[in-house]
């Protein structure tokens, strides 16, 4: 019987884009239904959309990451993530490119080995959505 889960474990380092390693990790691991179990890092720069917009924002400065949440799969990611400015004060939105790596970023991605999660338009919403499928 194969396995029901895989777990990874990463380390990017400074100067690196936070979706873009994501991208290339899931896409040199061949993950086909991942998930961020947990992440923390700091960044030099965000980049993020917010809810309700369409076009993002990109900041500069000094961030920790307080939470990575989402959707990770050959076929696409679907990101969120929660930042912590100099002052302290949260911000948090739909992870874009332009997330730099300051110090580090630690995450542990889970795979259902059981699942294909793909992407498709949905004319309802009019974004690329999640499809799940079983194995």
């Amino acid at each position: 019987m194969p396995e029901a889960q895989k777990i990874f474990a990463l380390r990017l380092h400074p100067g690196a884009d936070l979706k873009k390693g994501l991208a290339d990790f899931v896409a040199d691991q061949n993950i086909k239904a991942g998930y961020i179990i947990t992440a923390v890092g700091s960044l030099t720069a965000c980049c993020l959309r917010y809810a309700g917009q369409s076009a993002g924002v990109s900041t500069q400065g000094q961030f920790e990451i307080l939470s990575l949440s989402g959707t990770l799969s050959v076929d696409g990611l679907h990101l969120h993530i929660s930042l912590a400015d100099e002052s302290g004060k949260t911000i948090g939105g739909h992870l874009l490119d332009g997330n730099i790596i300051y110090t580090t970023a630690e995450i542990v991605i889970g795979e259902a080995n059981n699942l294909l999660f793909r992407r498709a338009a949905d004319p309802e919403t009019g974004y690329s959505e999640l499809v799940i499928q079983g194995c």
